[in-house]
């Protein structure tokens, strides 16, 4: 598990470069291939959940992604509502994803997204601090110098 883990870490510090490069788009594939292991891996689900359970998951993602980004278009900036929106949608997606996977493993996914993006941000406040914004620049190799 350990080692999965260190792999999807490199995976990821591998990638975030290509932000440099002018491939958003593509790096959001990308990264969102990554969370599809890290999750799969910290769920351990079988092929009959993950064919369950993915379909579900991206409802779920689309409907997070919606009121992210009409909280960043609202001068307001209500973080109370927007909190209370994914709270919603976290309670009405637990229900949902009882339909692919048992009890325990509903908590251990919003706790594993959690982890993940809190280990991509990370990544990129680590690469920050290294003077390397999104990457580092063309031509030198991912770990610096």
């Amino acid at each position: 598990m350990k080692k999965l883990f260190s792999v999807l870490v490199v995976l990821c510090w591998l990638t975030l470069p290509a932000w440099s490069q002018g491939q958003k788009r593509n790096m959001a594939g990308q990264l969102e291939a990554m969370k599809t292991g890290f999750i799969t891996t910290r769920l351990q689900l079988t092929p009959q959940e993950a064919q369950k359970f993915w379909p579900i998951y991206n409802l779920y993602s689309e409907e997070v992604r919606q009121v992210i980004f009409n909280f960043r278009r609202d001068p307001n900036h209500n973080e109370l509502a927007k909190e209370e929106a994914l709270l919603n949608i976290k309670k009405k997606y637990s229900v949902e994803f009882l339909k692919a996977i048992p009890p325990p493993k509903i908590n251990d996914f919003f706790q594993a997204e959690i982890d993940f993006n809190r280990l991509v941000q990370q990544e990129m406040l680590r690469r920050q601090r290294n003077g390397y914004p999104a990457g580092p620049p063309a031509g030198l190799p991912p770990g610096g110098p």
